[in-house]
């Protein structure tokens, strides 16, 4: 089994609801959720003129590799109805792979860590959360330090 750390978004619908049906599909798949952060609320970033976003990070136990592990979060999004019609756009469901045990993977389809990961703070609140002391497997930083050179972004920790 390999440890990988998810996160998971929404702001289209019952986006609470979108986020527990992900993790139930997850679940379904064979990954093992090990913690759960709490869900945050949070601005959008880049594309502002949407919904604010629902998010949480996951750290998962999987026997899948990260690209099987790709291939089902993409499945997923599809089957909940997930669209690509804009750019860090509105979704019902988004599903990254933020680190996969200490991969460094740079293909045309996956790249790990996630090459955003060091600046969301939308991912590294509830990161820290359940993994504060985790480290970039390139930089070397804990989750601790990147969240703490991030920008300010408006964000409420619901539950």
């Amino acid at each position: 089994m390999n440890t990988a750390y998810l996160s998971l978004g929404s702001n289209l619908g019952d986006r609470a609801a979108l986020l527990s049906e992900a993790i139930e599909r997850l679940e379904s798949a064979g990954v093992r959720v090990v913690h759960r952060s709490a869900i945050y609320e949070t601005e959008p970033v880049e594309v502002v003129d949407q919904p604010w976003f629902l998010n949480l990070v996951l750290e998962i136990e999987t026997s899948m590799n990260p690209q099987q592990l790709l291939d089902e979060a993409q499945k997923i999004e599809r089957i909940m109805g997930r669209k690509h019609d804009v750019p860090k756009g509105p979704r019902t469901i988004d599903i990254d792979i933020l680190t996969y045990a200490d991969s460094v993977i740079d293909t045309p389809d996956l790249r790990l860590p996630h090459p955003g990961l060091a600046r969301r703070r939308f991912v590294l609140e509830p990161l820290a959360e359940i993994a504060p002391a985790l480290r970039h497997p390139v930089t070397r930083r804990t989750v601790r330090e990147m969240l703490a050179a991030t920008e300010p972004q408006v964000s409420r920790r619901l539950e």
